[in-house]
């Protein structure tokens, strides 16, 4: 009967945290939309709209360290509430933002969104990581994997169908128009943004309404068992565990492929391949599509059938072979395989978390903040990849991926057991 009750709790659990990595791929991958929605209504330039994912990314590792503290003071429960009212209210600044069409309250918006998503993720990757057996973290993991990804699919969908309808007639109209009808234009255009985040905010609330009156049990990380407190008694930092410093590194780069595999794959394919654009636009949907998948074998496979450490490095492999055939052949197929990267990254994360907090204890809580400032590389890869196609060429810029997916396999092989 108790172990009964246990299962159904932690089924409950899962669930509970399912719906807050839903939350996590719908507010993440809404920037899609934002950015060429931003760009039109506050005419802004492609560097000035990149700044949509960089201020959503850079704020992981700004406040990484402090949602740590946070967490130490409320545990993981609290902190998950706390962290779905901070994101509420990066939602309503966007009502101001629009009203007023400034983008610098725009990309305020966003940065506060994000350190709510740094809190939220502080507590829920470790919290979904040591709810049960450390060696099915990644299919725990992988299943939250599939609601994140889930979620980006349908925010571009929904949200995506307002902000961006019949946007190449608005654009168009746009070019006749001068002065104030232009202004009035624009407004209206900008308007379209308030509902959608007024929605947000009253969903984000209610979570944590949600959250703060659930059953999801308290987990006490800073606690250790008698071999663990042994191993690390004389542990005084988290920067004495290598394994942790490696796989922050790991996590880094592998945020900053995936996010290249996403938001790069749709102007490769039109500008880079030649691709018509309504085909092209199909391809980030083939990317999280793969990533689906890839999370369905792990769920299935990890760990009854291959390791954590054995998918990560089926995963490195993977990766460096997608991206080399994405360079070295053309058209549709090249475009795919950088779609199929999705496929490749899909175990990435889930299988970085366990391997890179093995062993904390007491520092899990600090160490998870590590990881979280880490998912900072999907604002800087990018930026190489970017750099490296002004100079080179789109295809040619896709050389970034393959020594970071050389990396996650070091990583895989060897550096998550140097203790």
């Amino acid at each position: 009967m108790s172990n009964n009750s246990n299962t159904s709790g932690t089924s409950r659990s899962i669930i509970i945290i399912g719906i807050l990595f839903f939350i996590f791929g719908f507010v993440t991958w809404l920037n899609s939309v934002l950015i060429p929605y931003l760009k039109t209504a506050n005419e802004l330039n492609n560097f000035q709209s990149f700044f949509v994912a960089f201020a959503s990314y850079i704020s992981y590792f700004v406040m990484a360290i402090p949602s740590a503290k946070v967490l130490e003071k409320t545990g993981f429960k609290k902190g998950m509430g706390l962290g779905l009212i901070v994101m509420a209210v990066g939602a309503l600044i966007f009502i101001p933002a629009a009203a007023s069409r400034t983008y610098a309250l725009f990309l305020t918006g966003l940065f506060v969104q994000g350190t709510g998503l740094a809190l939220l993720q502080s507590a829920a990757n470790p919290y979904i990581t040591v709810l049960g057996p450390i060696e099915s973290a990644a299919k725990r993991i992988s299943i939250m994997g599939i609601c994140n990804k889930v979620a980006g699919i349908l925010a571009p969908l929904t949200i995506g169908a307002i902000l961006l309808k019949n946007m190449d007639q608005v654009e168009a109209k746009l070019s006749t128009l001068t002065g104030a009808e232009r202004e009035a234009e624009l407004d209206l255009l900008s308007s379209r943004v308030e509902m959608p985040y007024i929605v947000m905010a009253i969903v984000l609330v209610g979570l944590a309404v949600l959250i703060y009156f659930s059953s999801l049990p308290e987990i006490e990380t800073d606690k250790e068992d008698e071999s663990l407190a042994e191993a690390n008694k004389n542990k005084t930092s988290v920067f004495q565990f290598p394994n942790l410093l490696l796989g922050t590194l790991a996590m880094f780069l592998y945020v900053g492929v995936e996010v290249i595999a996403g938001d790069t794959v749709i102007t490769y394919a039109k500008d880079g391949q030649g691709i018509p654009s309504e085909a092209a636009l199909q391809f980030t949907s083939y990317t999280l599509a793969a990533m689906i998948v890839g999370y369905l074998i792990g769920t299935v496979t990890i760990p009854k059938y291959i390791s954590q450490a054995k998918a990560l490095r089926i995963s490195g492999i993977l990766g460096i072979l997608l991206g080399l055939a994405a360079i070295f052949t053309d058209g549709f197929v090249s475009v795919l395989c950088i779609s199929m990267l999705g496929l490749a990254n899909a175990v990435v994360f889930p299988a970085i978390w366990p391997l890179a907090l093995d062993g904390l204890g007491r520092f899990t809580k600090i160490a998870s903040s590590f990881l979280i400032m880490a998912i900072a590389g999907g604002a800087i890869v990018p930026l190489a990849y970017g750099s490296l196609a002004d100079s080179f060429g789109l295809q040619q810029a896709y050389w970034v991926v393959i020594p970071c997916y050389l990396y996650i396999l070091f990583f895989a092989v060897k550096g998550y057991k140097i203790r």
